[in-house]
């Protein structure tokens, strides 16, 4: 449900798995593009399978689906999966592609999709991980977690990923899974900004760094286990965004770091604003209602939405007091 780059990546990973795929697209032209020429070249590159069918009907999308990926924006899913539940499954498993905390209610999104769609917990996944939609369309060897308390559940989507080029590793930690993919975009926000006011790998190194040992001081207050955040969907999805410049949340720092402002890193990525812009904000929220420190994410959080510049962003990190590592 979602036919960006993510939603489409996925759905050819899950046609190359040998499974039949329905792919939801909210703007009936482009289902019919994807139909009658099999590429969604708005957003990728290269053919998609014939296995992929595409529909801007939901209900006929999420007819007799036994597994359902949502891969619409974090702050769309409620609004989104409110006009869609009434046509999904009894038993059908619920997977959110989404990576984000939701304003206003501080949810994540398995969360949101138990509260909406009125169902089990176990029956949400979550799927998280190194994964840059571009090279993942291109069968480039990748990794990733399938996060589910219901192992049979976790196991299944497992077999529906796996390819020649694709390796999905399973864990019951869904919490873990979630704090790390919401995270990594504000720190791949940082580390495109250290990156456009002409700072190098050391810095790189550092924003990478400390944005995991903050990232894990959230996770750890809201119930993850560290080993996932030192896994694939901590520090592999981390490292990933924040080092890509396929990355959408590090190429709008770094337009930010190279003295643009806010407006203009918007028009520059065609209107879309990157993920991290809005985390930020509810990360930051979430981290203060659990008395987690998380200055990094302070800090973007204040040259995005506060007008602090780049430069004075540095300066404060820079002159916090010392302490042990």
């Amino acid at each position: 449900m979602g036919a960006g780059a993510w939603g489409t990546a996925l759905a050819k990973v899950l046609a190359d798995a040998g499974n039949s795929v329905r792919l939801w697209s909210r703007r009936p032209e482009l289902a019919d593009e994807i139909n009658r020429t099999h590429r969604n070249a708005g957003y990728l590159d290269g053919r998609l399978p014939d296995a992929i069918q595409a529909t801007s009907d939901h209900a006929e999308a999420l007819g007799g689906a036994c597994t359902v990926l949502l891969a619409v924006p974090s702050q769309t899913l409620r609004a989104n999966l409110t006009q869609w539940k009434d046509s999904i499954g009894t038993d059908t498993t619920l997977v959110s592609l989404a990576k984000g905390i939701e304003l206003g209610t501080l949810m994540r999104m398995s969360q949101v999709i138990v509260q909406v769609a009125g169902v089990d917990p176990s029956r949400v996944a979550v799927v998280s991980g190194p994964n840059l939609a571009s090279e993942i369309a291109q069968g480039q060897p990748a990794a990733t977690v399938v996060a589910c308390t219901d192992s049979g559940r976790a196991v299944a989507l497992q077999r529906a990923l796996a390819t020649g080029y694709f390796r999905p590793y399973t864990n019951s930690d869904v919490i873990g899974a979630e704090v790390g993919g919401a995270c990594k975009n504000v720190i791949a926000l940082a580390c495109g900004m250290a990156a456009g006011c002409g700072l190098g790998e050391n810095t790189a190194a550092a924003i990478i760094t400390r944005g995991l040992a903050e990232i894990m001081r959230l996770g750890i207050a809201l119930g993850a286990k560290p080993a996932t955040l030192a896994g694939l969907a901590g520090i592999g999805d981390l490292v990933a965004t924040c080092m890509s410049p396929h990355s959408r949340n590090r190429s709008f720092g770094e337009r930010l770091g190279s003295g643009g402002t806010m407006a203009a890193a918007l028009a520059a990525s065609g209107g879309h604003v990157a993920e991290g812009v809005t985390s930020c904000e509810s990360v930051l929220a979430l981290a203060s209602s659990y008395d987690v420190e998380m200055p990094l994410t302070e800090a973007v959080h204040r040259v995005c939405h506060r007008g602090l510049s780049v430069n004075e962003a540095v300066a404060l990190l820079l002159g916090r007091s010392t302490k042990p590592e």
